[in-house]
């Protein structure tokens, strides 16, 4: 395995979106905000906001246009939301946003489940939010869900995901990003979709969003990244879910993400002490501990004291020594 030598990757935090929508307590306007703006100052590329979903579909993001509002905007760093119809849109575009992110399964039967609708039907709404995105010069990401396998029908024929991502590149589409919806991805699967999408659309930039649902969202990053991709979605503390995957857990933590990648050469612009200070106050805002280990070890050279009786065992062991070593 090569090690990175410096390569830029660019990150992005999807916590605010991805992990608040699947939080039991509401987390209040003002922490939103107070929080957003926190990792606006880590080195992010991009930082998944909000959803402009409906307040019955996912209450916990009622505040959306609030939040897209009111966080301060820092330069370098892309704003982006979740925009699921065309009212989501119009709701969207009042609230300054800079991205678009739209999202649809490969697998009909989760698409059903998730959506309520078919993948027809998804792609035609999609295709009016691209076209109102476009109007207003706004940049658009595809979320495909279940690129790597669904819960509900299995394996995902890779022809299929192959066919519903050129369909999208002849509507104009920015970026593709090819979601680990339920964590069934695994590294040899991984480097064999993201080689092939690469070379089919070089133009496309492609973003992979692991979950850590079998303990693989790791080695997985890895192996997208010695296949040629440099951008990744990651929630901080391990935190989000789909709601429709029995059994899924989080995505893959930032910090462990990018703590592994720091100590691999690779440059990600984030700074891992900043991102285990945003963990601890992620905790107490969702009220739980978090699944992220690096903000609970600490990095790998952390340091800790010797026992109290540390002296005492060294004066013993230099005691022993010389006795051995007596004619």
């Amino acid at each position: 395995m090569q090690t990175g030598h410096g390569k830029r990757l660019y990150i992005n935090e999807v916590s605010t979106r991805d992990g608040f929508q699947m939080e039991s307590r509401f987390i209040p306007t003002d922490d939103k905000v107070a929080f957003i703006d926190r990792l606006s100052d880590l080195g992010y590329a991009k930082i998944e906001v909000t959803s402009f979903t409906s307040a019955k579909a996912i209450p916990a993001l009622r505040d959306g246009e609030a939040v897209m509002q009111r966080i301060a905007r820092r330069a370098g760093v892309v704003y982006t939301a979740l925009v699921p119809n065309a009212r989501g849109a119009e709701r969207a575009l009042e609230s300054r946003i800079e991205e678009f992110n739209i999202v649809m399964s490969t697998s009909e039967t989760h698409n059903l489940a998730n959506l309520k609708m078919t993948r027809e039907q998804s792609f035609r709404q999609l295709s009016e939010v691209i076209r109102l995105a476009q109007s207003a010069k706004v940049p658009v990401n595809v979320s495909l869900s279940c690129v790597f396998g669904c819960p509900m029908e299995g394996e995902v024929p890779m022809d299929g995901v192959l066919d519903w991502i050129d369909r999208f590149t002849q509507l104009g589409v920015q970026g593709i990003t090819l979601c680990d919806t339920t964590g069934m991805a695994y590294p040899t699967q991984v480097q064999d979709i993201c080689a092939t999408v690469l070379a089919r659309q070089p133009a496309l930039d492609f973003t992979a969003h692991f979950h850590n649902t079998r303990s693989m969202g790791l080695v997985n990053t890895i192996a997208a990244v010695e296949a040629g991709i440099i951008r990744f979605d990651m929630s901080l503390g391990g935190i989000g879910g789909c709601p429709y995957a029995p059994g899924a857990t989080g995505n893959v933590a930032t910090e462990d993400v990018t703590h592994m990648l720091a100590c691999m050469g690779y440059e990600t612009g984030l700074s891992l002490e900043g991102l285990i200070a945003a963990a601890a106050q992620l905790e107490q805002l969702v009220e739980h501990a978090l699944p992220a280990q690096v903000s609970r070890a600490g990095p790998r050279l952390t340091r800790h004291e010797p026992p109290q009786d540390f002296p005492t065992i060294v004066s013993r062991a230099h005691e022993r020594e010389t006795l051995e070593v007596q004619p």
